[in-house]
């Protein structure tokens, strides 16, 4: 099925219809997708936007979750991972960067939903650099609620130790080279996915600097941040390694017309031992912090 249609002939999931789709990229880069349905009426609209190498099946369960109470949710990759990479094509040569996915990607995935559903309060949800990218839209006024997932300005000093010298370690000391020398970071390399080249390289200069991407120099998108005037909201794992309470913090300080809610949760909180940085889309958390996340998605003003 192609982005211009609006019927959905997936398969059920309990009592949600999924489908895989294409959703056309600003510049027309065909974007994988999976467009989640209740059966009966469609209350919201959700956008779902992953984290930097995970693929989109991760937030399957939450899309279907919210789909059940309501909600019409789409999750995709960003160009050159996933369904969105080329097809049988090597990743050398492939041109993309973090700024592409949100100036590209992610706005066209919220013009999308916007356009479909226009009639529906509308919801994005962050998870990781899917959250950082709601600050880069030039039209993110346009959304009215966000809730952010271990979102952060990850800046190495701001991870907790001793994770923050293994990543400093592994991006300078091994994904970097690799990089180069093949034209693209190969997901053996540890990260599990491959990343074009220029995502790896602005990614591993974000990190390195003290304000990750808040103080590029290079990246007219971060003015930005100020015209998101909706409400915010921004969870942090109290064991997430990266996305550490002061990261989670000094992003969130960019939006700077609005006061963002943020959120500790603790491991404790779930009734589970771990959280961590990817946990939190675990199916386990349904009936604890997938409500919480839901009922909040669901207010109203």
């Amino acid at each position: 099925m192609n982005a211009g249609g609006n019927a959905v002939a997936g398969a059920a999931l309990d009592d949600v219809f999924s489908d895989d789709i294409v959703v056309p990229a600003v510049d027309g880069h065909p974007l994988g997708a999976t467009l989640f349905l209740p059966r009966g009426a469609k209350r919201r609209a959700v956008l779902i936007n992953s984290a930097t190498a995970v693929p989109r099946k991760v937030y399957r369960g939450f899309a279907g979750y919210l789909a059940r109470r309501g909600a019409a949710v789409l999750t995709y990759d960003y160009r050159g991972t996933g369904d969105s990479r080329p097809k049988a094509k090597s990743l050398n040569g492939f041109k993309a960067d973090m700024a592409d996915w949100a100036a590209l990607d992610v706005t066209a995935a919220v013009r999308w939903m916007r356009e479909r559903y226009r009639d529906l309060p509308f919801a994005y949800v962050g998870h990781s650099f899917g959250g950082q990218a709601l600050g880069l839209l030039a039209d993110n006024a346009e959304i009215p609620r966000a809730l952010l997932v271990a979102s952060q300005a990850a800046h190495w000093k701001l991870m907790a130790s001793p994770e923050r010298y293994r990543v400093v370690a592994f991006m300078t000391g091994v994904g970097l080279p690799l990089t180069r020398l093949l034209g693209y970071l190969p997901g053996w390399a540890g990260l599990g996915m491959e990343l074009p080249k220029g995502v790896f390289e602005q990614w591993t200069r974000w990190v390195l600097r003290e304000r990750y991407l808040l103080d590029d120099p290079a990246l007219a998108a971060r003015e930005n941040f100020p015209k998101f005037r909706g409400k915010l909201r921004a969870l942090v794992m109290t064991d997430d390694t990266w996305a550490t309470r002061p990261a989670v913090e000094l992003l969130c300080s960019a939006f700077t017309s609005v006061t963002p809610e943020i959120i500790s949760i603790r491991p404790a909180d779930a009734g589970v031992k771990a959280i961590g940085h990817l946990g939190f889309f675990r199916n386990e958390h349904r009936d604890t912090l997938w409500r919480s996340a839901a009922e909040w998605i669901e207010a109203e003003g």
